[in-house]
C-alpha cells in the first residue's frame, strides 16, 4: 500500500468516473496494490475489500474522516468526526477456509462470504429484499432440513437473521454502522459509513484539482501534462502563483 501518484489519480479518476462503485473500488485498490491478481481482488470479502480502502483513504488523505449527517426526524444537521482507527474491525483477511457451515432451526446450511461479484448482481432497483435475495442465492451454497434441498430464498426469517449474524461475525468490516444522537430532538440512530463513497469524493476533488493546475500552466507555459504532473507540489505551487 503506497500513496498515489498525482498522474495516479488522474487515472483513476479517468478510469472510474463512469464505473458502478463495485467496479470503482477494484480499480482503486488494483493501483494501490501494484501486482494483486484482478481475481484476488474480486474474491475479497466485502470487509476485507473495506479494510483495504480505509487504508487507502489514510495513506493518501490522512486517518481523520468528517462529515455531515441530518437527523431524519427533525432534519438537525450533525457534524461529525472520527479517526478510521476508531471503526476499523481488523487488518488482514477474515477467515476464508469457507465454505462455512451453520445449522439452525433444523436447517443445515453451507455458505460463503459476499464479495464484490455479489455486490455487482444487486440490482440498485431492488430495495432491500431484492438485495436480500440476491446474496442469499449467490452465497448459500446449500439449504437442507431433513436431507431435503431447501430455496436459499425460502429460508424462514429466523435463520436469515442467524445467517446474517454469522456472516457479519466473520467478517465485521462488511458494515460499519455509526451511531447518532441528535441534540435538538435526542433521537438517536445509526448510519451506514461508506467507506468508498468518502474516497471517491476525494478522488474527484484532487483531481479537479490537478486538472485546474495542469490547464493554467500549459496555458501559461505551454508544458505538457505529464512534465507538470512530475513535478513537486512545491515547485508546482511556485509556478502557479507566479502566473496568478
Amino acid at each position: 500500500m503506497y500513496a498515489l501518484s498525482d498522474q495516479e489519480v488522474l487515472d483513476v479518476w479517468e478510469s472510474g468516473v463512469d464505473q458502478h462503485p463495485v467496479d470503482r473500488a477494484l480499480t482503486l485498490l488494483a493501483t494501490a496494490l501494484p501486482g494483486t491478481d484482478r481475481d484476488r481482488l474480486v474474491g475479497m470479502s466485502v470487509g476485507e475489500r473495506d479494510g483495504y480502502l480505509m487504508d487507502v483513504r489514510e495513506v493518501n488523505f490522512g486517518p481523520s474522516v468528517a462529515g455531515v449527517a441530518e437527523c431524519p426526524r427533525c432534519e438537525e444537521l450533525l457534524e461529525w468526526r472520527l479517526d478510521l482507527a476508531d471503526i476499523r474491525s481488523f487488518r488482514g483477511a477474515p477467515a476464508r477456509d469457507g465454505p462455512h457451515r451453520l445449522a439452525v432451526e433444523g436447517y443445515e446450511l453451507s455458505y460463503r462470504l459476499p464479495d464484490s461479484a455479489d455486490l455487482a448482481e444487486i440490482h440498485p432497483g431492488g430495495g432491500i429484499a431484492g438485495g436480500r435475495s440476491a446474496l442469499l442465492r449467490r452465497c448459500v451454497l446449500e439449504a437442507r432440513k431433513d436431507g431435503a434441498r431447501v430455496e436459499p430464498t425460502s429460508l424462514p426469517e429466523a435463520v436469515i437473521l442467524t445467517l446474517a449474524a454469522e456472516m457479519e461475525a466473520r467478517d465485521p468490516q462488511a458494515e460499519t454502522l455509526l451511531d447518532f444522537e441528535c441534540p435538538a430532538c435526542e433521537l438517536r440512530w445509526q448510519a451506514l459509513f461508506d467507506v468508498l463513497a468518502f474516497l471517491w469524493a476525494e478522488i474527484q476533488v484532487r483531481a479537479g484539482r490537478l486538472l485546474s493546475e495542469v490547464h493554467a500552466l500549459a496555458r501559461a507555459y505551454g508544458w505538457s501534462e505529464t512534465d507538470i504532473l512530475a513535478m513537486s507540489p512545491t515547485r508546482r505551487r511556485f509556478y502557479l502563483e507566479a502566473v496568478t
